[in-house]
């Protein structure tokens, strides 16, 4: 599989935006000549907003732009200086306000981004530790990112998992001073809260955990003063609880405040806060409109607009509750997440919206998992009752619908995202009448001639390779290498085949798509629990084989909606086995595919190169070198053929009980010293059963001495090769003596045996797969792209992803 780099996720991240773009639901343009709050004109088309994050409409309070105004016509746009040095003259005023409604001195910050690298950064020390909610703002995993660069361990756990987050103290309680856990406390996407009296009595059994919550959307529509969700939960500010709220959002000005209960240390973010100290300070209309809005909240007025705007909450929820809606989390936050599992589905339904006049938000990936894909769709006071109670019928009127053209239905929201209670009676699928299904669970059941010719010429899943590995890993005892296999092939009704796949269903390491120092760290962790990070995958080929896994019939009318068929009976095997991942590979890039996995909520991730050798018209050693360029031609004479007579070179197809021992020995050398692919190790019995086999060879370098006698039982090094259909040489495991790998180049001349052998053999090409490119292209090696579309339960490995940040740092 896949080597996961920062620059993969960049990149599938400008896929998912490009692909919402197109579908013109993303990077929109307001087109209002002024903006009332309630309604909002796109393309011409003016409609009810609901993608709002100023809750309580502040941002439209005529004492908040006054005073703005009045600012700007005393002290300019801006007040260039530095905190450091001097703050403008409305600083003071501000903060004075802030104290009084938290009752303790506070720090204004330009935005929460800016306020949280400031604050984390100077409170969490170099002895301290860092757990992270997955779905804690960007803004607070962003500034974490300054902590691993310190060395700091920085964790991240499933969304309000308790039990990973203590398991997570655990971990560190002996390598850490403080340990902090920092989350949201209302969270922006699905407007569930933080689990806070759980976290609290976390923080009572273990002293060490500290609290840190970004609560910016919890500010204003709710609390004494909208001093924010989290205060009203825990009444007064806890010695091991930091707080970052916002003056922007439901605040109506601009800024954020930190709340920190710990004097000493307050002061010190205000002379250390990067920030804080280097960089710009709130504009003087941004101060003053604050200012404004901070009165609103010292009066009793903030009383009645959080009552209004509660009041709409609860009408909503009265309406989404004669419905069967799929409202992920309701309660009487004022964010609202429908789910629709499938982005083709969210695009349709913001399309649908749109034209009926509802602006709401589509909520993708990465803010949320590709298979939790849905609409965000936000209250506040500007929204009347007659436009909740019409988006509500839109909504009842347009799901259904959207949910029949994308070929999605109730029940794949229901299974996206756990929800056991949703109303639910049928199920609408793709038309498939004019295609048929062969799906079974045995290569023997499959047609051989047909598979064949279908995928017979790749790697080792021909018929007789398929065979071998169902053999070799069907039936074993060793959860880790037990692996279930099924196979599909979709026809027209004329018999054309369309399709043809098969998917391994088993466990795969987390990190096996990650870094080796991640994978270092984390077979640590795996001596003491084997199945730490690790998730149930099915996935299309296997873990053993590289190459296309996947026939399909481009030319054919029906394409598309075999594509779907087969999507459709994977995603029902999917959920059968409960999987945490789906993944297709082995793709090169296609626009069509992309387009059509994108849809069904997969997301693209590049694969390591393949490396296919396919010329192999000569006939010499020195023709051979004649094919090379002239570098590689270069590197070839000098450091491949002098070691060449170093070795008894043998090809045997049958190995002796001794031999097996030994050459299981050279393969875990390779495999424990190169976890850039970190698969579980492959069983002896795999061994044993290629040995049975008449398809596979091994290619054997044993030492030769002066004697000739000394060292010939020294084996230095095996490739392991498969033989498919006198097509394709398919040198697939290797093994070697490490103390010998580098004086007597084994590497480089086991594969240049590989290729030899080929050609002796009369094979078409060799397929070396992926890995050690550099080696591979020197010695002739074509190099493909490839790339692989990955559908997950959850955001890929959240852990994990804490941890490829990391490395990405370093």
């Amino acid at each position: 599989m896949a080597k996961i780099k920062h620059n993969n996720f960049i990149d599938s991240v400008d896929e998912v935006f490009s692909g919402a773009k197109k579908e013109g639901v993303m990077h929109l343009y307001a087109e209002d000549e002024y903006l009332n709050g309630r309604t909002i004109t796109i393309k011409g088309k003016k409609m009810f907003h609901f993608g709002t994050t100023g809750y309580l409409g502040l941002e439209q309070d005529s004492r908040l732009k006054v005073a703005a105004i009045n600012a700007i016509k005393k002290f300019g746009t801006q007040f260039p200086l530095s905190k450091s040095y001097i703050s403008n003259p409305l600083y003071a005023e501000l903060e004075a306000k802030m104290e009084v409604m938290y009752g303790i001195p506070t720090i204004i910050a330009k935005n929460s981004t800016l306020g949280h690298m400031s604050v984390i950064p100077t409170v969490v020390r170099d002895e301290d530790g860092v757990i992270l909610d997955h779905q804690v703002h960007w803004s607070v995993q962003s500034a974490c990112q300054l902590l691993k660069l310190r060395g700091i361990p920085v964790e991240m756990i499933k969304h309000s998992n308790m039990d990973l987050l203590e398991h997570k103290i655990k971990q560190l309680a002996s390598k850490c001073t403080k340990i902090w856990y920092m989350a949201d406390g209302v969270y922006s996407m699905f407007g569930d809260y933080a689990p806070i009296l759980a976290l609290i009595t976390l923080s009572k059994k273990y002293p060490q955990l500290h609290l840190y919550f970004d609560d910016v959307h919890g500010m204003s529509w709710k609390g004494k003063n909208g001093t924010g969700y989290v205060l009203i939960v825990l009444k007064h500010i806890p010695a091991n609880v930091m707080i970052m709220g916002t003056l922007s959002k439901t605040f109506g000005a601009s800024g954020a405040v930190l709340i920190c209960p710990d004097a000493k240390l307050r002061e010190k973010i205000k002379v250390f806060g990067g920030p804080l100290t280097f960089s710009a300070q709130l504009e003087p209309a941004s101060v003053a409109a604050a200012i404004a809005s901070a009165a609103i909240h010292l009066s009793p007025e903030i009383d009645v607009l959080q009552a209004e705007l509660a009041e709409k909450i609860a009408y909503f929820n009265e309406l989404l509750s004669k419905t069967s809606l799929p409202i992920i989390v309701q309660n009487d936050s004022p964010v609202f997440f429908l789910g629709t599992a499938m982005p083709i589905s969210t695009y349709k339904l913001v399309q649908n919206l749109f034209q009926e006049g509802f602006f709401v938000n589509p909520a993708i990936y990465p803010a949320v998992p590709a298979l939790n894909t849905g609409i965000r769709i936000t209250l506040s006071r500007h929204n009347q009752k007659e436009e909740i109670k019409a988006l509500v019928d839109a909504l009842v009127k347009h799901l259904p619908i959207v949910l029949e053209e994308t070929g999605n239905s109730l029940i794949k929201i229901q299974n996206a995202f756990g929800m056991k209670d949703t109303q639910i009676t049928t199920d609408k699928t793709v038309n498939i009448s004019s295609l048929h299904l062969e799906y079974e669970t045995a290569i023997t059941k499959i047609h051989k001639p047909t598979w064949n010719k279908l995928l017979g010429k790749q790697s080792t899943f021909d018929w007789e390779g398929m065979r071998f590995l169902e053999t070799a890993f069907a039936h074993s005892d060793e959860p880790e290498n037990k692996w279930d296999f099924h196979y599909y092939i979709i026809k027209d009704k004329t018999g054309i085949p369309i399709i043809a796949t098969f998917f391994t269903y088993g466990i795969w390491k987390d990190d096996m798509m990650a870094s080796e120092l991640i994978s270092i760290r984390l077979e640590e962790e795996r001596i003491k629990k084997p199945f730490y990070l690790t998730s149930k995958v099915l996935g299309m080929g296997s873990l053993f084989t590289e190459g296309n896994h996947c026939y399909v019939n481009k030319a054919h009318p029906l394409i598309e909606e075999a594509i779907l068929m087969l999507l459709q009976q994977l995603e029902i095997l999917y959920n059968h086995l409960n999987a945490d991942m789906l993944v297709l590979r082995d793709f090169e890039e296609d626009e069509q595919l992309n387009r059509i996995f994108h849809n069904q909520g997969y997301v693209k991730v590049n694969m390591p190169d393949s490396c296919i050798v396919k010329n192999l018209q000569w006939d010499s050693q020195k023709a051979f070198a004649n094919t090379l360029s002239a570098r590689s031609k270069r590197h070839f004479i000098e450091e491949v053929i002098p070691f060449e007579n170093i070795f008894h070179i043998l090809i045997k197809k049958k190995l002796t009980r001794r031999e097996i021992d030994k050459s299981y020995e050279l393969y875990k050398n390779v495999k424990n010293n190169n976890l850039a692919f970190n698969t579980f190790t492959y069983p002896p019995h795999l061994f044993t059963a290629m040995v049975a086999d008449p398809n596979w060879e091994f290619i054997m370098l044993y030492l030769k001495s002066k004697e000739n006698k000394q060292h010939l039982k020294q084996l230095l090094g095996i490739l392991f090769c498969y033989k498919n259909s006198n097509y394709t040489y398919s040198p697939s495991l290797i093994g070697m003596d490490y103390k010998y790998v580098r004086e007597f180049q084994i590497y480089r001349q086991l594969l240049y045996q590989g290729i030899k052998r080929a050609r002796e053999l009369n094979f078409k090409k060799v397929d070396f797969g992926f890995s050690a490119t550099f080696e591979k292209r020197k010695l002739g090696a074509t190099i493909v792209p490839k790339v692989a579309y990955i559908q997950a339960r959850y955001n890929f490995s959240m852990e994990l992803m804490g941890m490829l940040q990391n490395e990405t740092l370093r």
